[in-house]
């Protein structure tokens, strides 16, 4: 049963990870925090640079290596730091987004886990997850510390309500430009409008449904939108260019030159198309024994993870990788993020039984 020592720890360090302000290009005072935690609490703990922090075991030896790995930025504040607790519940900036996953990995390594369980365990901090995938320092990371790579699962404390969420979405951006020429607009017929072509290409990207598609027993959808345009430079003046953001989220099983492909197929009869981002899809690794392991810990329900996370630079690595968090999706980057003491123990008890099954 869980200790309201347990739950307090827990919620205690939630909120003071909260405190510690950690917008995204901005999480250095964070790092240092985690390094002097885990460096006070006897922790074997290194700065790994570009605000990522190692601790533990972070290279195969006799047993199995298991990573727990989790972001240290958030979103930008809403009027939502400083964090608080109400009764069961911790609210603040990256409550569920995932610091309150985080703290589970500093008391995680703090306890002495490490002597009683039957793998070898890491924990890896690493920034600007909330960016685009070209600006991850993960990514970066796994270039510079090649033992990572080694590992035999890594576990990723993104908000999954305390379920496995495998695989993830690849996540395409592109602007699409259509070209128009400018004309007055009382004479319009001497012109060519770029806005009005924008709203014929966009409304038949419109008429593309979303697309279920099984994946290892999972089902993902595969969905593509425009999330911005912006065309038009006076009242009176007919647009010659209009450009809109086009975001695709495709499903594993189909490469990023295959994802960019079908976009282009869509969108380039209707204007030019620059891809601008494109984050890998990850695959499901919900056979890795591992992993069976931690479902059973827990006795978790398998989802697919309808988004894009850092189960995919991972997977680019070599590592099998899944999400498991104790965050409630749905309160991700809301004004009112929040994870619920509970959802921490329960996460933690997981971990716990997981590491010395």
């Amino acid at each position: 049963m869980p200790t309201a020592d347990t739950a307090n720890r827990l919620a205690a360090r939630t909120l003071e990870l909260i405190d510690v302000p950690s917008e995204s290009r901005d999480e250095a005072a964070l790092a240092g925090h985690v390094l002097e935690v885990l460096g006070a609490g006897g922790v074997e703990v290194r700065d790994a640079g570009d605000t990522c922090v190692l601790a533990g075991t972070t290279e195969r030896g006799d047993r199995p290596l298991v990573l727990v790995a989790g972001h240290l930025d958030t979103v930008p504040a809403q009027d939502n730091r400083p964090g608080r607790r109400e009764d069961d519940t911790v609210l603040g900036l990256g409550a569920a987004d995932m610091k309150g996953a985080v703290a589970i990995m500093i008391e995680l390594a703090l306890s002495d886990l490490a002597e009683r369980a039957t793998v070898d365990l890491g924990f890896v901090f690493f920034g600007r997850e909330e960016l685009p995938f070209a600006d991850s320092a993960l990514s970066r990371l796994l270039e510079r510390e090649p033992g990572l790579h080694t590992a035999d699962a890594v576990i990723v404390g993104e908000p999954t309500d305390n379920a496995i969420h495998a695989g993830c979405l690849g996540n395409i951006n592109a602007t699409w430009t259509f070209p128009g020429t400018s004309g007055h607009s009382a004479r319009p017929w001497f012109a060519d409008n770029a806005i009005h072509r924008a709203a014929a290409g966009i409304n038949e990207l419109a008429q593309i449904p979303p697309e279920p598609r099984e994946f290892d027993g999972l089902r993902f959808t595969q969905v593509v939108s425009v999330t911005r345009i912006e065309g038009g430079i006076a009242d009176n003046v007919i647009p010659d260019r209009a450009t809109a953001h086009v975001n695709l989220r495709y499903a594993p099983g189909t490469s990023a030159e295959e994802a960019e492909a079908m976009l282009r197929g869509w969108c380039e009869p209707w204007g030019a198309v620059e891809i601008t981002g494109n984050a890998p899809a990850a695959p499901v690794a919900t056979q890795n024994a591992l992993v069976q392991r931690l479902i059973a810990a827990g006795d978790l329900p398998v989802e697919p993870k309808q988004a894009w996370t850092p189960v995919a630079e991972f997977a680019a690595a070599g590592v099998d990788a899944v999400n498991f968090g104790p965050g409630e999706p749905r309160f991700a980057h809301t004004r009112d993020e929040q994870v619920t003491v509970a959802a921490l123990v329960r996460n933690y008890e997981t971990l716990e039984r997981f590491a010395c099954a």
